[in-house]
């Protein structure tokens, strides 16, 4: 099943890793991971369908945990998340930190502007049952306490994906033949808390994601409607800016992911460049997280693919038993402050992990 904008897709028809199969016919969930995997699930049935109330969850150890002002009935799939001391980073403070310090090293040499440096979290799940730790469950509860506009779950489990998405930045969007993007650079827990060096940062990658448009799209045809513009969610604001253009004749989906993926938000300036230094220096894979999750309606030529950030996915062929993973990070410039952007991922990644442990935030 699929569940994205108030619909629920279900009866699964096919799935293709071809991303010319999207330009077919159909309505399809999109699941792009960061090193390159894309899988396309074509449903039969798409209806509306908003995101179920969520269940009473199990605290870990075992006691049952509602959100105040919901009900005593059970209303929908359950979900049993880590407990709030079992999550791990893949980068601690002092790897982060000296991670951060190697980009400007990079930065000060000439070979990158910025950079994204990401860290993944993990935390084993205390109940292997699938019925205990339904993603789609974990989705209604972020849909409670962490609303987010491209929001979304894709769960195909006999094809490894497992996605609970509360997505804030949209990576492409396409009604027709044309598309745009809205690149995040720049995060703070209010207005005041952002930075000239974030708004430096948000134009560098609106100027990236021109570039990558411009080769799928017409010649003149790309523009920046909006630059820069303060947009709040729970717990934070963010810097966003509008990316469109006209796709030229001929271009499709091929055309398009190639150009533009990954997002340039989550990579760097100059793109190349920077996918070298965040290989050299991560040490997970990224996974969904930073890639792309949405939709596809080939029909009616409409589509919503998010960047995969504010992502949890769930492992279940780690060999130490099933395990929830959620990525954080930070764009670095030669302005950042390397304990300053520990902290940006710290920010990013409380309250979300907070909720997918069950714990009840404000």
């Amino acid at each position: 099943m699929a569940r994205f904008g108030g619909r629920l897709a279900t009866g699964l028809l096919e799935v293709s890793h071809d991303p010319a199969a999207l330009d077919t016919e159909g309505w399809w969930a999109v699941a792009h991971d960061f090193e390159g995997r894309l899988t396309c699930a074509r449903f039969a049935e798409v209806r509306p369908d908003p995101v179920p109330a969520p269940s009473p969850s199990l605290r870990p150890g075992g006691g049952p945990s509602r959100p105040p002002g919901w009900g005593r009935a059970p209303m929908g799939p359950r979900w049993q998340g880590p407990h709030p001391d079992s999550w791990h980073s893949s980068l601690d403070r002092a790897a982060y930190t000296a991670g951060v310090r190697r980009i400007r090293e990079h930065i000060a040499a000439g070979e990158v502007y910025q950079a994204n440096l990401c860290r993944v979290l993990s935390a084993p799940l205390p109940d292997p049952d699938p019925a205990h730790s339904d993603i789609d469950a974990l989705t209604a509860l972020l849909a409670l306490g962490n609303p987010a506009p491209y929001a979304g779950t894709i769960r195909l489990p006999e094809h490894g994906i497992e996605i609970a998405t509360a997505s804030p930045e949209l990576y492409l969007q396409r009604t027709g033949r044309t598309v745009s993007s809205g690149p995040i650079k720049g995060t703070g827990r209010t207005e005041h808390d952002l930075l000239e060096k974030d708004r430096a940062e948000n134009v560098m990658i609106v100027d990236l994601v021109r570039n990558d448009l411009g080769r799928a799209c017409a010649t003149g045809s790309i523009t920046v409607p909006d630059l820069c513009v303060v947009e709040k969610h729970p717990g934070l604001v963010h810097l966003v800016s509008t990316v469109e253009g006209t796709l030229r004749d001929g271009a499709g989906w091929p055309e398009l992911l190639a150009a533009s993926f990954p997002p340039g938000s989550v990579t760097g300036a100059p793109k190349s460049s920077a996918l070298r230094i965040i290989d050299a220096l991560e040490t997970a894979p990224r996974g969904p997280y930073c890639g792309a999750v949405g939709w596809v309606d080939a029909d009616r030529q409409r589509a919503e693919l998010a960047v995969g950030i504010r992502t949890f996915w769930i492992d279940r062929a780690d060999p130490a038993g099933p395990s929830l993973r959620f990525g954080t990070g930070a764009g670095i410039t030669w302005g950042s402050d390397p304990e300053r952007e520990w902290d940006e991922t710290e920010l990013k990644a409380a309250r979300l992990v907070a909720i997918a442990s069950g714990q009840h935030v404000e």
